[in-house]
């Protein structure tokens, strides 16, 4: 029905537009099926006609489910004598599981990638004719998790080496969570952790009583003693400042979108006022911007902030200092209360004039939270903690990989703990032949 609508695309369709982005795509090699490479020209009869360096190419889609099934019948025979039966062999290929490792890959990127729960997952693959119960579907997701534990832990570990360290939490709902009795706190978080390297991100999720500040302290607590503090950048709230061991230094960073963001807010009310601040915020992220453009380096992004955008932060300062000495705005109101953010936070929201890594926001961490607002949104909530600490892990592998440019889906089983070193060496010599 759907097919036949006015403006729907035919079977016989040409689409070479954007062919290139199908990387994900099986692609078919179709010869001519009457002319080879160097044959006369069956036009003129003159030349001969040669490949061309750039093949017609067709795209075409099909709908199917996110899980299939293939039902292999095995043929029996029984011998009429002795009752002996004989079953066919299974074909080549056919492992002993039912649920093999990409099922349970495509349901945890379902899940925690995408935030489709599984009861509506179970809804689409009975229509497409395979039952999936959502209780299957979290014994696999659970299984396998169990078995990539290990890569979790080593993220955490990694992570803690970082230059940059992001974080922030929002809340969760997890109904049967166990309370110590002394504990007086009634929330439940979900935090996340974005750290940056030299050439990689990771994102790691928590959830349960712990704020993110707490969090983080963890994490930081396998951080090598020879690295120097590193940046750590989040809002003003005083949770998500980590309460660190004696001698562990970090440099605080705090949000300048955070400031920015309260001016907006009050904007309707104080249209000039607020313009100003914002249209000087601009021209530090205009500045920043540049910096990303040209690709320049950590320490070139500095003193191109500490020539163009020094200026107009210390222009900025004495104008919102002048609104409250001189009595220009009313300190209680919401623009005094955004004027007073700022300067009550000035030292750790232009740490970027004064440390070479150093970012403008916390936007890295908070786009990373919008993986755990959807899960909310949709599953409305985790049953028990041991299932939010499932999709924290799902959720961090499967960020990290996004963060990193790789396929989250694609299945590792060449880095298995049996076949691992002769992955190693055949990528080592690939590397270097010699």
């Amino acid at each position: 029905m759907w097919a036949t609508r006015r403006g729907a695309p035919s079977n016989g369709l040409r689409c070479d537009e954007g062919a290139e982005g199908f990387s994900g795509a099986r692609k078919v090699d179709i010869q001519h099926q009457k002319l080879t490479h160097g044959d006369r020209c069956p036009e003129c009869g003159k030349g001969n006609v040669y490949g061309q360096k750039e093949p017609k190419v067709l795209v075409r889609m099909i709908g199917q489910a996110p899980l299939a099934a293939t039902v292999y019948s095995l043929e029996r025979l029984r011998c009429g004598a002795c009752g002996q039966v004989f079953t066919a062999q299974e074909p080549e290929g056919v492992g002993p599981q039912k649920y093999d490792e990409t099922a349970a890959a495509m349901i945890a990127q379902l899940k925690y990638g995408t935030g489709t729960p599984f009861y509506r997952l179970e809804q689409l693959e009975k229509q497409m004719g395979i039952p999936l119960p959502a209780a299957t579907q979290w014994e696999i997701v659970e299984e396998a998790a169990q078995l990539i534990k290990p890569a979790r832990d080593e993220l955490i570990r990694q992570a803690a080496q970082g230059t940059v360290v992001h974080n922030d939490d929002t809340s969760m709902r997890v109904p049967r969570v166990k309370r110590d009795p002394s504990d007086q706190r009634t929330g439940v978080f979900t935090s996340g952790i974005v750290s940056v390297g030299p050439g990689w991100k990771i994102a790691l999720y928590f959830t349960g009583g712990l704020h993110a500040g707490e969090n983080i302290a963890e994490v930081l607590k396998r951080r090598r003693a020879d690295l120097p503090g590193p940046i750590q950048m989040c809002d003003a709230l005083s949770r998500n400042v980590p309460r660190l061991p004696e001698r562990t230094e970090i440099l605080l960073a705090n949000c300048l979108a955070h400031g920015r963001r309260q001016f907006v807010e009050v904007a309707d009310n104080f249209p000039r006022e607020c313009r100003y601040v914002l249209e000087k915020l601009g021209q530090v992220y205009s500045h920043d911007a540049e910096a990303r453009e040209r690709g320049l380096t950590p320490d070139d992004r500095l003193r191109l902030h500490q020539d163009r955008s020094r200026p107009v932060m210390d222009k900025l300062h004495a104008w919102l200092e002048a609104q409250l000495a001189e009595r220009r705005t009313e300190p209680n109101s919401g623009l005094g209360q955004a004027i007073m953010y700022l300067l009550r936070h000035w030292h750790p929201l232009t740490l970027f004039l004064r440390k070479a890594g150093a970012p403008l926001d916390n936007n890295l961490v908070e786009r990373a939270l919008k993986r755990a607002v959807l899960h909310r949104k949709n599953a409305l909530f985790y049953r028990t903690l041991n299932g939010a600490q499932v999709g924290d892990l799902f959720m961090s592998l499967i960020h990290t990989c996004q963060l990193c440019g790789a396929n989250s889906f694609a299945c590792p089983t060449e880095w298995m703990p049996w076949n691992y070193r002769e992955t190693l060496a055949l990528t080592v010599n690939l590397r270097d032949p010699a």
